[in-house]
């Protein structure tokens, strides 16, 4: 593009002298105006469930099929004790971290108070009621009877659903062992060394 040196003011004895010299210039351009930036499309934000929406479902607990309508967001802990009225599942931390709430689902042990009850549709749920044979104990909860494996009891449902569970995978072996796979199991009471003896009698029966 041909610039007009007469019409912009700038003479070409100047223009030379300031290429020399690095001295700024007056623009002899017109300068191209910015294009304004488009502004970013909304992210699209899930709705999430309302506490007015409602799901039915059906779960096998203790070998009986109990019918429920529960919020999506339900879980399993808060559907066994407020729904289907089983409350030997006690609510502890709510956080996953104190093992009260211990139940299996097919036969591995879960915290049911991160487990949602719509994702248990269809599974076998067991709690601390559904242990016992008519009038017989369980062996572990048995074990626990005579070893005084508790004091308070707050934390014992889930103690013995571990309890039961480790006994089947086989991590009985040694105390240390127990006490290692008992550990996501906490006894505010500290009745530790009654629970894994109760532990060690029952595998040693199993």
């Amino acid at each position: 593009m041909e610039v007009n040196m007469a019409n912009s003011g700038v003479t070409r004895r100047g223009l030379l002298a300031g290429t020399a010299t690095g001295v700024a210039l007056p623009a002899v351009l017109p300068a191209t105006p910015a294009k304004a930036a488009e502004p970013a499309p909304a992210a699209q934000t899930p709705t999430p469930p309302t506490a007015s929406e409602q799901i039915d479902l059906v779960l096998n607990v203790n070998g009986n099929h109990l019918p429920l309508t529960v919020e999506p967001r339900t879980s399993l802990l808060d559907a066994l004790q407020e729904q289907a009225g089983l409350t030997g599942t006690k609510k502890g931390c709510d956080l996953g971290s104190c093992g009260a709430c211990t139940v299996h689902i097919d036969g591995r042990r879960v915290v049911s108070c991160l487990t949602l009850a719509a994702r248990c549709q269809g599974k076998a749920v067991t709690t601390i009621e559904g242990l016992a044979a008519g009038g017989d104990l369980h062996p572990v909860q048995a074990a626990f009877l005579q070893h005084d494996g508790f004091q308070c009891g707050y934390c014992t449902p889930g103690q013995i659903m571990s309890a039961v569970a480790l006994i089947k995978e086989g991590h009985a072996g040694s105390d240390a062992e127990i006490r290692e796979w008992m550990s996501g199991n906490i006894c505010r009471c500290g009745a530790y060394p009654n629970i894994v003896a109760a532990v060690r009698d029952a595998a040693q029966r199993a």
